[in-house]
């Protein structure tokens, strides 16, 4: 949010700039500020080999280990039994049945042998350390015999030495690693981690319950799941690839499966990639958005969370800020129906008419609560025939709560999303990329977050809750249907990194930055904010697509906000707010754009009908917070026509006299729009 305050003066708002030293993103833990990886979500290769599909076995030929409370008893080659260890050292299939109730399973192969293990309703538990470990193997494959109940349970403290020294999970390998099969398994990680690889990590199928001290499931190198049912409960992260030493890995590859996540910390955290093909996911970070994250460097920031209770007080963004009055809370009274809309009907061509004059009766609207279901934009926008669209360390704690958090590209092509997370719910420090999938997000930070470049192209995204919706250096919408309600911005676009610290001190913050832009190709976007609707640092362009804003109440913010140009060449805009730093799209448009100011404050919930001349129906919207002024553009409004505008007894009639019409009547101009 840009606040461009009258009463300052020049001097004043120079001054600000170079002492502020605001940050164009916000504070955050040092965790989230690594750099990106070499490679990208292209890099990524989500299949896995048969072999990790494989189930059956040959029981005849298989080595039989049937467990009795505090021994075993070995029916074959390979495997052997001495003080409370069940040592495995030869290739083979190894069926485990039976219960352990104080003992291990230790894997020392060559480095060459693969080893398959089958759980047959085997129950290990041990008091000394890891019931399961891999300390040498070429791989090594746990498979859950169809309809059997298996259970592992490790000890709340490890007293190991030698190879074992640094084991430190239910599960443990320091080699390839695989999970498959359909029955369950269930997994008490007492110490700190539930399984863990060193290597490479893939799961296929079974029906895993993780509850971990630690982190639940994490694969050094990567992790790639192609299918199973987990309900994990974490102490800190659910699902973690952490190499930082080779820049090709760290990488976690999602195409099946189903996740109830729990975690107090990340419930996906990739050092490198993050790839979700499909699956459905049902996700809990941090307590949830009401908890909102405020941790910085570990320790709470009272900054961030009064942020949040005032409407965005302090600086961020590169912006300067204003406490608002009213809720924060960006959700939806009970009882706030989502009201329907007439359809439109193509219209004809229209002489000219007249454009309202600008009275000077402006009024600072007070803050009032986002509301979670203000129309759809496939609601507001009548459409017409001829409209055209153009178009780790395993024992690290982090500090953030994120549902998918990246260090590189995340990518998402497909899966439903239940996201409830105290911190960005999809959070990449380089790009996000979406095409496909259902998301119903609630965040107590941003909805959608990349440092870089940030795109959607497909996919029903419902932001219900979030500081702010989308935030990208630069974010593309080509396609999707998109809703968000955010207490700040609602679509942002700033450069620099997701810090809080100095590095623009000195800077014009009212200054376009380079290679920050919006862009809005098609899709569907309704936005319904507290702060700035579309708010760009630097350029704004449309050029297709159906575009609604809610905009703020609060005269210190837009319903479009741009520090450079603003440029609309195709699709339909609609967008209301506040008059005090109102924008018009800017010249270099070809597409006509007409802003009008009503003479007095309009009630929340009041039909605003925009007709021609002929009385036929281009625009309805019923905001559902007051505004005054509004912003609309579509291919058929045409120079040299009038239009008529309606809400409730106020009326006011345009003529749309140019390209861009309105915006400079008045007031001090900045940019397109005035500074009252």
């Amino acid at each position: 949010m840009k606040k461009k305050i009258m009463a300052l003066t020049a001097a004043l708002i120079i001054a600000i700039s170079s002492f502020a030293a605001c940050s164009d993103k916000k504070n955050s833990s040092e965790d989230d500020n690594k750099t990106g990886s070499s490679i990208v979500a292209s890099d990524i290769s989500v299949s896995v080999d048969a072999a990790d599909y494989e189930v059956g076995y040959d029981e005849t030929s298989a080595c039989k280990i049937t467990l009795s409370e505090t021994s075993a008893e070995v029916s074959g080659e390979g495997a052997a039994w001495e003080d409370g260890k069940l040592t495995i050292s030869k290739a083979g299939t190894y069926i485990l049945s039976g219960k352990l109730t104080d003992g291990r399973v230790v894997v020392n192969a060559d480095k060459k042998d693969s080893v398959r293990l089958i759980l047959k309703g085997a129950e290990i538990t041990s008091s000394t350390g890891s019931p399961l470990t891999v300390l040498q193997a070429d791989k090594v494959s746990v498979t859950l015999d169809e309809k059997s109940e298996n259970k592992l349970s490790d000890a709340s403290e490890y007293k190991l030495s030698g190879d074992e020294e640094k084991v430190d999970a239910c599960i443990f390998s320091k080699d390839d690693l695989t999970i498959n099969g359909s029955g369950s398994l269930t997994i008490s990680a007492n110490y700190k981690h539930g399984i863990v690889s060193k290597d490479d990590l893939v799961i296929t199928g079974g029906k895993l319950t993780v509850t971990s001290k630690n982190t639940a499931i994490s694969g050094k190198d990567s992790v790639k799941i192609t299918g199973g049912e987990f309900d994990i409960s974490a102490g800190t992260n659910g699902v973690k690839a952490d190499n930082t030493e080779d820049a090709s890995k760290g990488y976690i590859a999602v195409t099946g499966g189903s996740f109830k996540i729990v975690s107090n910390n990340d419930a996906f955290e990739a050092e490198t990639v993050l790839k979700l093909d499909d699956g459905t996911f049902d996700v809990t970070t941090g307590g949830g958005s009401q908890n909102a994250s405020t941790k910085q460097d570990g320790k709470p920031n009272e900054n961030w969370q009064k942020n949040m209770n005032n409407g965005g007080g302090g600086m961020r963004g590169g912006r300067m800020k204003q406490g608002m009055q009213g809720e924060q809370s960006g959700q939806m009274p009970e009882g706030e129906n989502r009201p329907q809309m007439p359809d439109g009907e193509t219209p004809p061509q229209m002489p000219g008419g007249q454009q309202p004059p600008d009275d000077g009766n402006r009024q600072q609207m007070q803050k009032e609560p986002v509301q979670a279901d203000a129309q759809p934009v496939s609601a507001v926008i009548a459409q017409t025939a001829n409209t055209s669209s153009e178009s780790s360390d395993d024992s690290s704690t982090s500090t953030s709560a994120k549902a998918f958090k990246a260090g590189g590209d995340l990518e998402i092509t497909g899966g439903t999303f239940k996201v409830d997370s105290a911190d960005d719910s999809i959070h990449s420090n380089s790009k996000v990329n979406i095409t496909g999938g259902k998301f119903s997000i609630s965040s107590g930070d941003d909805g959608i977050h990349a440092d870089n470049d940030l795109t959607i192209s497909g996919g029903e995204i419902t932001i219900t809750k979030s500081y702010e919706g989308i935030e990208g250096m630069t974010t593309t919408i080509s396609g999707g249907k998109i809703d968000v309600t955010a207490s700040d911005d609602g679509i942002n676009c700033a450069g620099g990194s997701d810090t809080g610290s100095n590095e623009r001190s000195g800077r014009n913050e009212f200054a376009a930055q380079e290679g920050v832009y919006l862009k809005i190709t098609g899709g569907e976007v309704t936005v319904n904010c507290n702060g700035d609707g579309l708010d760009s640092n630097g350029d704004l362009y449309v050029e297709g697509g159906t575009t609604v804003v809610y905009g703020p109440t609060n005269s210190g913010n837009g319903a479009l906000d741009y520090n450079g140009k603003a440029t609309v060449t195709g699709g339909s805009v609609i967008a209301l707010g506040a008059t005090g730093m109102e924008q018009n799209f800017s010249d270099g448009s070809t597409q006509c754009s007409v802003l009008v100011d009503f003479d007095s404050t309009i009630a929340k919930d009041t039909e605003l009908t925009i007709k021609d001349k002929d009385g036929k129906t281009l625009f309805t919207v019923k905001d559902p917070k007051t505004w005054q002024g509004v912003v609309f553009t579509s291919p058929d409004i045409k120079q040299g026509e009038t239009y008529t505008l309606a809400a409730g007894s106020s009326t006011k009639t345009v003529e749309v006299t140019a390209t861009i019409t309105g915006g400079a009547n008045g007031g001090q101009q900045f940019g397109s729009g005035r500074m009252k």
